[in-house]
């Protein structure tokens, strides 16, 4: 399957760069290192604890984009096939990380 961009891919392109731009935002006013190992699974089940600072509405919509991120995301495997689907979202991933860099926490090495 081709990763030329193509309208549908498009969409979806901007469909997760608005939600994970969101998660972003959330993130760091929870100061929630997102990048690091585990952090997004403490948040999925609800751990609030893996925040540096409480602020339980806003890690609610969190966890709430969170879920609908990858439930979208597997919505977009079954439109786009999963290497163009996961191509796009790793793209969407790396444009955040280079705006936002270590503000989002270490990566697994």
């Amino acid at each position: 399957m081709s990763l030329e961009p193509d309208y549908r891919s498009g969409r979806w392109a901007m469909h997760f760069e608005e939600i994970d731009k969101e998660i972003v935002t959330l993130a760091l006013m929870c100061e929630l290192p997102l990048a690091t190992p585990g952090a997004l699974e403490r948040v999925l089940h609800g751990d609030i604890g893996v925040c540096g600072k409480e602020k339980p509405a806003a890690f609610g919509k969190l966890r709430g984009l969170l879920m609908l991120h990858y439930s979208d995301q597997a919505k977009a495997i079954e439109a786009l096939g999963p290497e163009q689907a996961l191509a796009l979202v790793g793209q969407v991933v790396d444009r955040l990380r280079e705006r936002f860099g270590d503000r989002l926490g270490a990566p697994e090495a």
